[in-house]
């Protein structure tokens, strides 16, 4: 049994229109809701991004059964480690156990805002370092930390699920996997078997442009995700959207549909998912590219892409 997921995408979309669509996503058969936890969106042409968790309170309670999480959130920076260990456990217990905690490295973009962007080697000491004041935070422990990046005199967490809050780790190799295994899975953006953990479950994200014009769809695409093939090397370092304009300005509409299934191709789009599927990964999260075209997306979700996904899963 595969479970498919709705991105609530904060850089394309407005706070009150996101939980409006997470609604619809619960009504259209989505399983789970992933929201991005961004300071800025990727290029000026996306134009919002509004509070992650602000949003996910709003989501809790206008859904019954949506399964919620954060793809991902990075807690070295702009957070502070118990401040994610709180938000986590509130939303946890607004949601009545339907959160999963997705944490990451993060990128210069988002992070910077709050101070300087560490060094690669440094940004995954602070992670580590992170993981070890989340994690028994949330298993309802109070914690004493003094370490090189963070120190907590004393917290404890007075509001969280009784089962805790499940935490996985956005992956791309060997080093950020190893960091995953005493965790609860992991996310991946490729869909690459070797970034699961047998018995666990494993998060990717496929990004589509649904429509019914094809050519409209391919510059719609180009316009919005263009940065998405610079690959996390680059996305990780670049500070601003005049970085990622110039970064993918060369970047043509045949790229970026190479990529991203465009149009009203039910079997096109299908096949794009079924690469996760096929890899082995559990949960699978979509992004329909365009803020003002979900509404459309999701009818057509549950009239015919669920329907045909569910079937070529074996649900």
């Amino acid at each position: 049994m595969v479970n498919f997921g709705y991105t609530l995408m904060c850089e394309q979309t407005g706070p009150c229109e996101l939980v409006d669509d997470a609604v619809r996503a619960e009504e259209a058969g989505y399983d789970f809701a992933a929201i991005s936890d961004h300071y800025n969106p990727w290029l000026v042409e996306q134009g919002h991004s509004p509070f992650a968790w602000s949003v996910l309170g709003a989501v809790a309670y206008a859904t019954q059964n949506l399964e919620l999480m954060t793809m991902v959130t990075c807690p070295i920076r702009r957070y502070h480690p118990a401040v994610v260990a709180q938000q986590a456990a509130t939303i946890g217990a607004m949601s009545q156990g339907r959160f999963t905690l997705g944490l990451g490295a993060g990128e210069n973009l988002n992070e910077h805002v709050a101070g300087t962007w560490p060094h690669r080697t440094q940004r995954h000491e602070m992670l580590t370092e992170a993981l070890e004041i989340i994690r028994p935070l949330l298993a309802g422990e109070t914690v004493h930390h003094g370490g090189t990046y963070f120190d907590v005199p004393e917290a404890r967490l007075w509001d969280r699920p009784d089962e805790g809050v499940p935490v996985v780790l956005a992956v791309s190799g060997d080093e950020s996997l190893a960091l995953a295994k005493p965790l609860d899975g992991t996310v991946a953006v490729a869909p690459d078997a070797s970034l699961r953990i047998p018995g666990k479950p494993a998060y990717g994200q496929v990004a589509l442009c649904y429509g019914p014009d094809e050519s409209e769809c391919r510059k719609r695409a180009l316009d919005q995700w263009r940065w998405f093939g610079l690959q996390w090397p680059v996305l990780a370092e670049l500070p601003d959207q005049r970085a990622f304009d110039a970064a993918s300005a060369f970047v043509t509409e045949d790229d970026v549909a190479a990529a991203v299934p465009c149009g009203p191709d039910l079997d096109q789009h299908v096949a794009a998912v079924r690469r996760y599927v096929d890899a082995g990964f559990t949960h699978v999260a979509l992004v329909q590219i365009g803020g003002g075209h979900q509404e459309e997306f999701l009818a057509w979700s549950r009239s015919e892409l669920l329907p045909a996904l569910h079937a070529g899963a074996g649900a």
